[in-house]
């Protein structure tokens, strides 16, 4: 068994709800090198952090052996004890870690406490395990240092660049592959958000499926946003039969809806919400990763704004729908000149099905 897989498949597991902790995973082996003796996952606050609840399943056995952890241990004490120095007093003789903590409190001084008791410390693992690695702690990494949320947003598009046909239809552009794989992104984020064009239009409900049963997971994601500059949800709208939170944001609040707790965030421009706003009050919230799924308005007006810091496309390999009238994915106002378009970096593509993923960040 490959045990950095083992704890980054425990620490996503746990993304989406430990915010604003880093979703981390550890698995202890034993001093034969093979045999798990514990496992453990970021615990909601102010529960255990994933070394100590790996560790506390290992006791004894965790002497002498190796712990894998997809985040380096912390060294102070916060609402938990330093985990480094309960992997000390185990008796830990070797620890694989990827990533350091980038909170500035950390950053590195975990791994220092660790390797002046005289323990062995291995920061190399294989590409696909550090990419997965840093990704698990995206969100946390801007949060930690900025106070703000890690905004990614997703569409799903046909090979001609149309999010639906010119009659509304989107059901379905994309196959099961690449549903399924939304759905992670739902699973592991704190914050759903979309306009309320596409919940008058598609009534959706923005609830998540867990990335690896399939199951339907009551109350992920915690937070659904909405954003009605002149409050026109509906009480009957899907999204608020379901369990977590659901934030109205309004410029215009005399007709909000009573059932979500709403925040008034009117923009300098008439009719429009001021989305700047809107995300600082996600990350104040402690949301540290913010899943946008939206149409062209709000989706183009976020990249207006720079608030997008990566962006998912599942397109549709098999599909045109055509049509001037069909809708695209980013509407707003745009730039005028190739020069000031947004760009993206370390850009890659999976296959899901028939269809890809085109993820890329905001550069």
């Amino acid at each position: 068994m490959d045990f950095m897989e083992r704890a980054l498949d425990l620490a996503e597991g746990a993304a989406g709800g430990v915010a604003p902790r880093p979703a981390v995973g550890a698995v202890v082996v034993a001093r034969d090198g093979e045999t798990i003796v514990g496992e453990g996952a970021t615990q909601p606050n102010p529960g255990a952090h994933a070394e100590a609840v790996a560790l506390d399943m290992a006791h004894d056995a965790a002497n002498g052996g190796t712990i894998y952890c997809t985040l380096e241990p912390h060294q102070f004490r916060s609402t938990t004890p330093p985990c480094s120095q309960a992997i000390i007093d185990a008796g830990i003789g070797r620890v694989v870690c990827p990533t350091v903590d980038p909170n500035p409190q950390v950053a590195g001084r975990g791994l220092e406490h660790l390797k002046s008791a005289g323990i062995e410390v291995i920061n190399d693992v294989d590409d696909a395990s550090q990419q997965r690695a840093d990704e698990l702690i995206e969100g946390f990494a801007k949060h930690v240092k900025t106070g703000l949320p890690f905004v990614t947003v997703k569409w799903a598009m046909s090979l001609d660049g149309k999010i639906a046909t010119r009659g509304g239809d989107s059901k379905w552009i994309t196959g099961s592959a690449a549903r399924a794989h939304a759905h992670s992104l739902r699973y592991r984020s704190d914050a759903v958000m979309t306009g309320i064009g596409t919940v008058l239009a598609d009534n959706p409900r923005l609830t998540a499926r867990d990335p690896k049963s399939g199951t339907r997971v009551y109350g992920r994601p915690y937070i659904r946003v909405v954003v009605d500059s002149n409050a026109k949800m509906p009480d009957d709208a899907a999204l608020l039969e379901e369990d977590g939170e659901v934030i109205q944001a309004v410029s215009n609040g005399e007709a909000a809806n009573r059932r979500c707790e709403v925040i008034m965030a009117p923009s300098q421009t008439e009719d429009s919400v001021d989305l700047a706003a809107v995300v600082r009050h996600l990350g104040e919230r402690g949301c540290i990763n913010v899943l946008v799924e939206a149409g062209e308005r709000l989706t183009g007006s976020l990249f207006d704004c720079g608030l997008v810091d990566k962006v998912v496309v599942y397109m549709s390999t098999d599909k045109i729908i055509g049509g001037s009238d069909a809708l695209s994915p980013v509407g707003g106002s745009g730039p005028s000149v190739i020069h000031d378009v947004t760009r993206l970096k370390n850009v890659r593509m999976e296959q899901f099905g028939e269809d890809i993923a085109i993820i890329g960040y905001v550069g």
